[in-house]
């Protein structure tokens, strides 16, 4: 089969059209996904680069997750102190009112009152779990893990519960033995004591999960920080200027049409041969 021969000048017409369809597909690919670099083949740099600094955004954003599930369980254990300082207030105001009780009745019913709030303040720190996680009992830990190189922060619970904080049972308020029977003073400024003890130890660890609060809520911060900085890194490496390539497409089909013209121009000395057999 013989092969078809063209001039000099379409030649060199043909090839530029075939460079110009192919940069106008590069184009057409770079407005469709908005990126210069799609792949390794663009610019393997810059693709790997990138690449790479995406991965550690998403590390990253994995790691930010635990660390707002970790901000929501010491929200739970303060939240909780909050009311359990409020029971151990109600049970303090029972105490007072039971050193000017005048029967034993009303001072039974006193007592009764509190043993029921001691209980309900059990509950409350049995109550404060999150995700698994009780910072208010002895044995949990609540570990939050900052950054891929394993920097973390471990939280132990403490117990807080009535035993915990030391408000344990206590005995009777009335004394029946003194003359006259009234209120057990003396065992009543015992519990009182035993709250004000109790009210101090939960501000104490309210303090601390407060400090370490801050502290999750900084690094969370920091890393949100973080992972808008490697996409945007990645972004400058990949991301194509959509300004820049719809001025080059409009040049390009500029350049085809002219491409295509000088084409048929360079074809116009066969059609003149043609002629003469005509």
């Amino acid at each position: 089969m013989s092969s078809i021969s063209l001039t000099a000048q379409m030649t060199t017409n043909l090839l530029s059209l075939q460079n110009t369809a192919k940069l106008m597909g590069i184009t057409q690919e770079r407005l469709a996904t908005g990126k210069k670099v799609n792949s390794s083949l663009d610019d393997p740099v810059a693709f790997f680069d990138a690449d790479s600094h995406y991965q550690l955004a998403n590390d990253y954003a994995a790691l930010k997750n635990g660390m707002s599930e970790a901000i929501q369980t010491i929200k739970s254990a303060t939240d909780t102190i909050d009311s359990m300082k409020d029971i151990l207030q109600q049970m303090k105001s029972l105490a007072v009112s039971a050193k000017s009780s005048t029967s034993e009745d009303e001072t039974t019913s006193l007592k009764t009152q509190y043993d029921a709030l001691r209980t309900q303040l059990d509950n409350l720190a049995g109550d404060a779990m999150y995700k698994g996680v009780n910072l208010l009992a002895t044995g949990s830990t609540l570990t939050v893990v900052f950054n891929t190189g394993g920097d973390k922060l471990d939280v132990a619970g403490v117990a807080s519960d009535s035993t915990g904080l030391g408000v344990v049972e206590s005995g009777t308020w009335w004394d029946t033995t003194a003359t006259p029977a009234g209120p057990a003073n003396a065992a009543i400024d015992t519990d009182i004591g035993l709250i004000d003890t109790a009210i101090s130890t939960l501000r104490s660890t309210s303090k601390s999960l407060a400090s370490n609060l801050n502290l999750v809520t900084t690094r969370q911060n920091f890393t949100d920080k973080m992972i808008a900085a490697l996409k945007t890194g990645g972004d400058n490496l990949t991301l194509a200027d959509m300004n820049e390539e719809g001025a080059n497409m409009l040049m390009l089909q500029t350049r085809q049409s002219l491409g295509i013209q000088s084409l048929s121009m360079a074809s116009s000395s066969a059609q003149q041969v043609l002629s003469l057999f005509q």
